[in-house]
């Protein structure tokens, strides 16, 4: 078992694996009325990381899936990147997370079920780290591996973030670096340095219980984690939800040690290009390696998180050094470019 390479039995990877942007609008739009309900206060006519349904005592469910084909070769580290990436998803918005299902395929005829089996392990443990169960779950025989999860968690209405409640003159502060696409693509085609694929999986299964702290904070006026779309598709989203412009600077952005062994050889997923092409009308200052990294689908990404600047010394005394925030640009006022590259 400890033979088995999962990513060779699928043709994706990890968030590598969604939809690109522009083809997803798409597939969600529908000229059949739909129902409205008072208490479903973020659903999909959004683009949030989760839904989010209001109960009577100001408490809200938010409830969300994410499942994925392997990114690592190893069955229980996928598992727990899986899982790691799925509960993002609560935290994003400020949530606490109860429990979660599995959500299981598994070429019966090709892999083993010991493997199968590690994949749960691996769920099963990143889910104590975050306190809650693997309750249950539903599993298929399918033609390529596949996991992830069904998660339900709570949030005080007051302390909700949503991606789309952003203003002008915002910080934008990143939690986590990139290039996990690139890194695990690398592994994939058998180029990567274990060192660096160890990094990855290390960034990967850090689970961001942060946002739960963030969704604290009135400071914080708008969050979401960066997954299979990139750090420029995920800030696009909070950009055009608020009808604000961005302007990032490169030289902030926090990247994978050794990312660039990669770049320069031109190692990346085909979703970083399927990604680039949502966006390049939308972006300025664009450059061969910020493409690629900014482009970049990440799995399990870090927080994308929007702070008022008179928070400023507040927030980064608050949370630097203990949580490797990383400040990485500002909101503007609309601007003709959504997003504007600076590089030093």
């Amino acid at each position: 078992m400890n033979e088995i390479k999962l990513t060779q039995f699928s043709h994706g990877a990890g968030c590598g694996c969604k939809i690109a942007p522009a083809v997803l609008e798409k597939i969600l739009q529908s000229s059949a009325p739909s129902s409205s309900f008072a208490n479903l206060i973020v659903g999909n006519e959004t683009k949030d990381d989760a839904a989010v349904y209001e109960l009577t005592d100001g408490t809200c469910i938010i409830s969300t899936t994410d499942f994925f084909m392997p990114i690592v070769d190893d069955s229980f580290t996928f598992g727990a990147i899986a899982s790691a990436n799925a509960l993002s998803d609560v935290y994003a918005m400020g949530g606490k997370p109860l429990m979660a299902l599995a959500i299981l395929g598994w070429p019966v005829d090709k892999l083993p079920i010991d493997a199968a089996q590690q994949v749960l392990q691996g769920s099963r443990t990143m889910c104590e780290q975050a306190g809650i169960p693997l309750a249950g779950g539903h599993s298929i025989d399918s033609q390529e591996p596949i996991f992830g999860l069904a998660v339900t968690g709570t949030v005080k209405k007051k302390n909700l973030k949503r991606n789309n409640t952003a203003k002008p003159d915002d910080l934008l502060y990143l939690t986590k670096p990139l290039g996990t696409g690139i890194i695990t693509t690398a592994q994939k085609r058998g180029l990567a340095l274990a060192e660096d694929v160890e990094e990855a999986v290390r960034v990967m299964t850090q689970l961001n219980t942060l946002g739960i702290k963030m969704g604290e904070l009135q400071a914080v006026t708008a969050m979401t984690d960066v997954t299979g779309f990139g750090l420029l598709g995920h800030l696009l989203e909070v950009c055009e939800g608020s009808a604000v412009s961005a302007e990032i600077d490169y030289t902030k952005i926090p990247l994978i040690r050794n990312l660039s062994h990669y770049t320069s050889k031109m190692i990346y997923p085909d979703n970083t290009m399927r990604n680039w092409q949502s966006l390049q009308l939308k972006v300025n200052g664009i450059g061969s390696e910020s493409l690629l990294s900014l482009c970049d689908p990440q799995t399990s990404g870090g927080l994308l998180i929007c702070v008022r600047p008179d928070h400023k010394n507040t927030f980064e005394q608050t949370f630097f050094g203990v949580e490797g925030l990383h400040p990485i640009g500002k909101l503007t006022e609309q601007q003709p470019a959504t997003i504007t590259i600076h590089h030093g």
